[in-house]
């Protein structure tokens, strides 16, 4: 394991993911993050849905997840957000070496 970790969410506008995104730079909890548009097909309530959504993935260091996690909860619009952690098996060295800089709080 690499101990680097990308934490995967949706929100509803280009404008959320943004303010997601600043957030997490911020408190130095994420060192990159990708935003793309998306259409997201799901059941929600007994209903089918389709909707536009904007993808986030956040790369941290895995030990930071929780404090990720729960700050993309606190500034989440959704009920239920959804927050998945993928651990990353491997990652070039210099790319690794880079994310945990990034994210350094001294």
């Amino acid at each position: 394991m690499t101990g680097l970790a990308i934490l995967v969410t949706t929100v509803d506008s280009e404008e959320a993911a943004r303010g997601l995104a600043r957030a997490a730079l911020d408190a130095r909890l994420a060192a990159c993050i990708q935003i793309a548009p998306v259409t997201s097909h799901y059941v929600w309530k007994d209903e089918l849905c389709e909707a536009g959504e904007y993808l986030l993935h956040m790369k941290h260091r895995a030990e930071d997840y929780a404090a990720l996690a729960a700050l993309v909860r606190r500034l989440h619009s959704y009920e239920t957000p959804e927050i998945l952690r993928i651990d990353v098996a491997e990652a070039d060295p210099a790319y690794a070496a880079w994310v945990a800089q990034s994210v350094r709080r001294d």
